[in-house]
């Protein structure tokens, strides 16, 4: 039914197209004002631009989180691979990281997975891990 209702509603429509192209001639005069009118947005849209970057300029430069930085010591596997002094967080995956570039651990096929040696077996539990739960795992050997 709701097909039947827009047919009829184009009908209508359809006669309103003929009735254009008699209107046709001031259309033209309605084309010169917008033109005449576009400049004077074209010179307002300047002023926005220098505007924008006064809100910028106030904006707050970011705080490192305190959680991050505080210094923890690591288990006696972990300190057998980053060593045995307290480490932030950062740091500690940072070390991680070095390890296992230094000793080719990251698999071929897929780099986000990490094969793990003998010693990082022991941290990890598992024989690969990807890098998304490297910092997970990291956790239970930090206090």
């Amino acid at each position: 039914m709701a097909t039947a209702k827009k047919a009829p509603a184009q009908k209508a429509a359809a006669p309103a197209k003929k009735a254009a192209p008699a209107t046709k001639a001031p259309a033209p005069a309605k084309k010169v004002a917008v033109k005449a009118a576009a400049p004077a947005k074209k010179a307002a849209a300047p002023a926005k631009k220098a505007a924008a970057p006064a809100k910028k300029a106030p904006a707050k430069k970011r705080t490192v989180n305190a959680a991050f930085m505080k210094a923890l010591t690591p288990s006696s596997a972990l300190a057998a691979v980053v060593g045995s002094t307290a480490l932030p967080r950062t740091e500690v995956v940072s070390k991680l990281w070095t390890y296992i570039k230094k000793h080719g651990l990251q698999d071929a096929a897929n780099k986000r997975n990490i094969n793990a040696d003998a010693k990082l077996k022991e941290i990890f539990g598992k024989a690969q891990v990807t890098m998304f739960e490297l910092a997970g795992l990291i956790g239970k050997h930090l206090k």
